[in-house]
């Protein structure tokens, strides 16, 4: 199949990994891969070269695709859309992200692509966005939705949170959980010694570690505002900060007020494949993010041999299951957040037994494989229904036939 992938940003996050070893599954398996995406900028780092070292996927780069609202650029990067797929004649046009699953769904759609697909890997619209937005992008994902035949969820929360907001039908969602490279992250202990000692961390230490771009939303702050007093009586605590982001200044002028400068330690950007480096060297994932799709974080932190704290938000319990795999908290409440790392810290039986049913549960439903397989199934499922019913949104028997 040639099959074309459009994301808006190629910067280093969940939804972009995702993408990114999505196209690498294809591109190995003999399918004829492209990659479009618009202006990478920002702290928070870049894919590109990842996907440059692989070779076997073509990189569009598109000026006008960015992230912000911005008429003339969208109405220009409409037509850019428009004009790549003319050229390239995809079989599929698989989008990913708000702005990129929007102009992207309208473009194929207009050119008439045989298989149109759109992966959530969170919701454009929470309750921490100005009303106006949220109904705007409402609004946008209901037209959009008129225009792919699938809609592929990295969790089933997405599905739930955008039928309720009456976005589509229900046969037109399938859930395709993001797959990891689970080989490199159970692998991730043996650097538990070098990376403590690189860091200038004691073997005594309760490390306590967080991957997330230094950014709002991310729980930064809850983690301060939190813990402050806890390690203020427990000298062996210590967090972990893997990453950077546009709220690295304010948040280390932060700890520096605090006191707590000797107690946090930051590492700036990581690429993707250290990642396992740093799971390996903590004691306890933290994960106080307040939007997410699936927490991939979460998910690499299970399979690393980490039990885990986070925020009952999206999609987040079905990866930490509540006393099972983790402890999930009620977003923003301190006090649970403070109770539970406490409890990590004194439980490590417990602790061990959670990670054991984390990375058995993890290892079955998010390897990177099984999801590229399961995207193949669709595609597939996709182009055979469109040579009988071309151009009409799914049903049910479709539905039914990619979610096996």
């Amino acid at each position: 199949m040639r099959i074309m992938h459009i994301s808006t940003r190629l910067i280093l996050g969940g939804s972009q990994e995702n993408t990114v070893l999505s196209c690498e599954g294809q591109a190995d398996r003999g399918h004829q891969v492209s990659l479009v995406f618009g202006p990478i900028y920002g702290p928070e780092g870049s894919l590109l070269e990842r996907v440059q070292k692989h070779g076997g996927i073509q990189l569009i780069e598109t000026p006008n695709l960015v992230r912000e609202v911005n008429p003339f650029k969208d109405w220009r990067c409409l037509g850019d859309l428009r004009r790549l797929i003319r050229e390239w004649k995809p079989d599929v046009v698989h989008t990913h992200s708000s702005k990129a699953g929007i102009l992207g769904r309208l473009a194929a759609w207009k050119e008439r692509v045989p298989c149109v697909i759109h992966t959530i890997h969170g919701p454009p619209f929470h309750a921490y966005e100005k009303k106006w937005r949220n109904a705007m992008y409402i609004l946008s994902e209901r037209v959009a939705a008129k225009r792919c035949h699938v809609i592929a969820c990295v969790a089933d929360a997405m599905r739930d949170q955008f039928l309720a907001a009456k976005i589509g039908r229900r046969e037109q969602y399938v859930t395709v959980y993001s797959g990891m490279e689970v080989d490199s992250f159970e692998k991730a202990s043996q650097f538990r010694d070098s990376v403590r000692r690189a860091l200038g961390l004691k073997d005594s230490d309760f490390v306590a570690g967080t991957i997330a771009r230094l950014a709002e939303n991310k729980g930064h702050d809850d983690l301060l505002n939190a813990l402050e007093p806890v390690m203020k009586e427990r000298p062996q605590l210590k967090l972990l900060w893997v990453g950077d982001g546009w709220w690295r200044e304010r948040l280390m002028d932060r700890v520096k007020s605090m006191g707590l400068s000797d107690r946090i330690i930051t590492t700036g950007l990581v690429p993707p494949e250290q990642i396992p480096k740093y799971l390996g060297a903590m004691d306890l994932l933290i994960h106080p993010s307040y939007r997410e799709g699936l927490p991939r974080t979460v998910t690499q932190g299970l399979l690393a041999g980490l039990a885990v704290v986070a925020y009952d938000v999206d999609g987040t319990r079905e990866v930490c299951v509540d006393h099972v795999t983790g402890r999930l908290i009620a977003p923003g409440n301190l006090s649970e957040l403070r109770d539970a790392v406490v409890w990590m810290m004194v439980h490590p039986r417990a602790r061990a037994g959670m990670v054991r049913q984390g990375q058995q549960m993890c290892r079955e439903r998010f390897d990177a494989g099984r999801m590229v397989d399961h995207l193949d199934s669709i595609y597939a499922a996709c182009l055979e229904r469109r040579q009988h019913m071309p151009h009409s949104p799914g049903a049910a028997a479709f539905n039914e036939s990619v979610q096996s």
